[in-house]
């Protein structure tokens, strides 16, 4: 800019315009957009739902449910897509994440919509990498008959509904709740004699209580944009937890709702409905009580003794009231269960060195004395690399849960539903990706497809 004098009759520049000369232009930071991530993530639940969609193979029950089957997969191909799907989803799942803690912040009502899409998708179809459904439709169908689960096989139930179910499960009563049964038991009077009817609505009804569940995890987060991509958006979840069509979806539900009440201003009245939540999950699946200690430990630190006492009774009331409606012999199934070990798994080497050492029974003896102790060691070192600003009615679910799922015997990688979902409300931290990283190898060696699991 040239300056002159008044001869020329030119002025001089005013302050203010010099100031807008001068001032610089303000920086634009390009927010991080992990394409790669989100191609990943849309490619692994594309290849969970082209298996579903391929029934029967390898991966998948033996009838299809499905409404537009394509051609059978091999069992060499059917394998190689679903392992393709699970490292996918994995990767996706961490790039999201690492984007996330580098500033993306995508709408969470657009990850919702987005989830829900390929939750509605992966539903519609043949349940993927588990027979568990086949299971959960059989133990219905004899509720709904009016016969007893709990006493009761699927193989004493039959055609066509045994058919279903795999073979190590064939003379095996309900190791679940009542909560579970009552659950099955409505599908069941649902599908009546056609066993894909009671697995879809089975199906359906699991996929709206995970939507459900991200709808209230995204509204109570502190970190709405987390909590999606741990949840409704997560790829990996879609397809173990949805996609497989498991319980455990009800019970990580039951679990957010706790922890919300458990978060909010202490009174009577939210210990009540904390016990009873707790109840209830333990009414689904007994590995629900967890939840219980972990929900109780703080109040005890605390010592909120009165709180403690209070929630802890009115679960275990809770428990026994729902319980009694089939009678002590319910629990039977849960005594056999715990003495089972997954394979491939650590305690599947301990269990056959010590069968050569010890014998059968110690070995069952020494793992059911070795792993409680070992899963507390493990969450208090979990617990203590939970970041700082997590609430301790969020972090200690979540390492005890976590700690769970890396020390049981018998583990798979939807029993990992418990920990993901107090994730979702933790903030940022590596466990996150550990864990993320736990349930993709537990889904790699653990897909049962329709073949069932063997001791």
């Amino acid at each position: 800019m040239t300056l002159t004098t008044d001869n020329n009759q030119r002025t001089l520049p005013s302050p203010a315009q010099l100031r807008t000369v001068v001032a610089p232009a303000p920086a634009v930071v390009a927010q991080p957009r992990p394409r790669s991530a989100v191609a990943m993530s849309a490619a692994g639940v594309t290849l969970f739902a082209l298996v579903g969609a391929s029934a029967p193979n390898h991966n998948t029950l033996t009838v299809p449910i499905t409404w537009l089957a394509l051609p059978a997969m091999s069992d060499a191909l059917s394998q190689t897509v679903t392992t393709a799907a699970v490292v996918l989803s994995c990767l996706g799942t961490l790039g999201m994440l690492n984007a996330r803690r580098h500033g993306w912040s995508p709408d969470p009502r657009v990850l919702f919509r987005s989830g829900a899409l390929a939750v509605l998708v992966v539903a519609d179809l043949t349940p993927v990498g588990s027979s568990d459904t086949a299971s959960y439709a059989a133990y219905g169908r004899i509720a709904a008959l009016g016969g007893d689960p709990y006493l009761t096989s699927p193989a004493q139930l039959g055609a066509p509904y045994a058919d279903l179910v795999a073979v190590a499960w064939h003379d095996t009563p309900s190791v679940y709740g009542p909560v579970a049964t009552w659950w099955q038991a409505a599908a069941a009077f649902v599908g009546g004699e056609r066993p894909w009817l009671t697995i879809w609505v089975l199906m359906l009804a699991g996929a709206g209580v995970f939507l459900v569940t991200g709808r209230l995890l995204i509204r109570t987060a502190d970190d709405p944009v987390r909590a999606g991509l741990l949840w409704v958006a997560n790829p990996l979840l879609i397809g173990v937890l949805v996609a497989g069509g498991h319980l455990d979806t009800i019970v990580a539900s039951l679990t957010v709702c706790a922890m919300h009440f458990a978060r909010r201003t202490p009174c009577l009245r939210h210990d009540l409905i904390i016990g009873g939540l707790v109840g209830l999950a333990c009414c689904v699946k007994i590995s629900a009580a967890l939840l219980g200690v972990a929900l109780a430990w703080p109040l005890l630190r605390a010592g909120a003794w009165r709180r403690a006492v209070l929630q802890t009774s009115v679960a275990t009331l809770t428990v026994v009231l729902l319980y009694s409606v089939y009678g002590l012999h319910a629990l039977e199934p849960l005594s056999a269960a715990s003495q089972m070990v997954s394979s491939p798994s650590l305690w599947t080497v301990f269990e056959r060195l010590g069968s050569e050492l010890l014998g059968p029974g110690a070995t069952e003896t020494v793992i059911r004395l070795l792993w409680p102790p070992l899963m507390l060691a493990l969450a208090w070192a979990l617990h203590r690399r939970t970041p700082a600003d997590c609430p301790p009615v969020v972090a200690v679910p979540f390492a005890l849960a976590f700690a769970w799922v890396l020390t049981a015997p018998w583990s798979m990688p939807w029993y990992a539903a418990l920990a993901w979902a107090p994730a979702a409300l933790s903030p940022q931290g590596r466990l996150t990706g550990y864990l993320v990283a736990t349930t993709a190898v537990l889904a790699l060696v653990h897909n049962s497809g329709g073949h069932g699991w063997t001791a």
